[in-house]
């Protein structure tokens, strides 16, 4: 079978994805294609996939380099592009009965953060010159499109040099009235400590960094900071307060004070985000929790208390914070979101009870005879 048979053939199972509106499309030894639509799994009516089949699907796309680092042991992640389907995030790796891969539909164009639905808090985050802006949630809950948007807000409206560090590029930006230099870890830089530590020799104004997933590059990423540069950036953590921790948590313990007042001093703020079902069930829609900083905050920080400030952000509405549980009930009160999936992410889960429409998601309640 030919070369451009195996590219037909797989773009084939992607274009049935984007065509229905998809998010992911999982493929993986033993079982056909899935799709993931709204958050859920679907099969594609089609033959499991064999260990041979797939592996010869896969492989055909694969750069040959990236191939010799995946037969070494090691999950790649790579940007895979055809003209017919698109875009798409690849990550390639191995489990029980063979190799697995999930491909992430990038969007063709940017979204603005309004068309995101996101607060005006978050394109408020932009106007600081240096600094620390974190975009925080699970895999999946739409990080890489906040700061694909942040950035081309960013590109449009002011004139500077922006470097992007990621794994793999997504959202592919053209220069507008920036000037925005993509890397990629492992084709252009070797890791992310790596490539911001030339970002810092390239004269940037911005530098967004695709994940601060390690000790090294987070350090690196404070250091960009507070030498005056405006840094983004994300991690996997669900809350404000689970990213302060994660953070003090990654760093030497001989640093740990010195992490603490930089994070009192240089993060701007904390964008966390969760995907929650609309009312009509058709989309998804992103819930933010806003953390600001402010001289209160920079505070309990230095002293400490990190786990007081969900109590600030609870009444500092009128300065553009919210918890994550505010977001979702403003949502459910405006009929914008499912009130079942809602409770299912809220914290409090019991102000979320009186909503719910599929009572078997609620606590049962034992009751005594006598």
């Amino acid at each position: 079978m030919g070369y451009s048979e195996l590219m037909a053939r797989i773009d084939a199972f992607l274009k049935l994805g984007r065509e229905q509106g998809c998010t992911d499309i999982h493929f993986a030894v033993g079982s056909p294609p899935l799709l993931r639509n709204l958050g859920e799994l679907m099969p594609i009516k089609y033959r499991d996939l064999s260990k041979q089949e797939l592996e010869s699907l896969i492989f055909e796309i694969v750069d040959p380099k990236l191939g010799q680092i995946f037969r070494g042991g090691k999950d790649v992640d790579f940007a895979y592009e055809s003209d017919d389907v698109g875009r798409f995030r690849v990550g390639l790796f191995r489990k029980v009965g063979g190799i697995g891969a999930a491909f992430r539909l990038i969007s063709d164009t940017v979204p603005s953060l309004e068309k995101l639905g996101l607060p005006p808090a978050v394109g408020k985050f932009l106007n600081a010159h240096q600094g620390l802006i974190l975009v925080t949630g699970a895999t999946g809950t739409g990080k890489s499109t906040t700061l694909a948007s942040m950035l081309d807000l960013l590109n449009r409206t002011r004139r500077l040099n922006i470097i992007t560090l990621e794994d793999p590029i997504e959202h592919i930006h053209q220069s507008k009235m920036s000037l925005v230099v993509q890397r990629e870890v492992g084709r252009h830089v070797e890791s992310f400590a790596e490539g911001l530590r030339a970002a810092l020799r390239e004269d940037p104004d911005v530098i967004l960094v695709g994940e601060l997933r390690d000790p090294e590059t987070i350090t690196m990423a404070m250091t960009a900071a507070e030498t005056g540069h405006l840094v983004l950036g994300t991690l996997h953590t669900t809350s404000a307060t689970k990213t302060l921790d994660r953070i003090i948590d990654a760093t030497p313990t001989a640093q740990k004070s010195q992490t603490t007042n930089f994070l009192a001093q240089h993060l701007r703020g904390v964008i966390s985000q969760k995907l929650v079902k609309t009312l009509d069930g058709r989309a998804r829609k992103a819930m933010v929790e806003i953390f600001i900083n402010n001289p209160a905050i920079a505070n309990l920080i230095i002293s400490g208390k990190v786990f007081q400030i969900p109590a600030i952000l609870q009444t500092g509405k009128d300065k553009g914070m919210q918890l994550m549980d505010q977001a979702l009930m403003e949502a459910v009160q405006n009929k914008d979101i499912d009130p079942d999936d809602a409770y299912l992410h809220a914290t409090d889960k019991k102000q979320f009870q009186r909503f719910v429409t599929n009572t078997d998601l609620l606590p049962q309640v034992e009751l005594s005879v006598n």
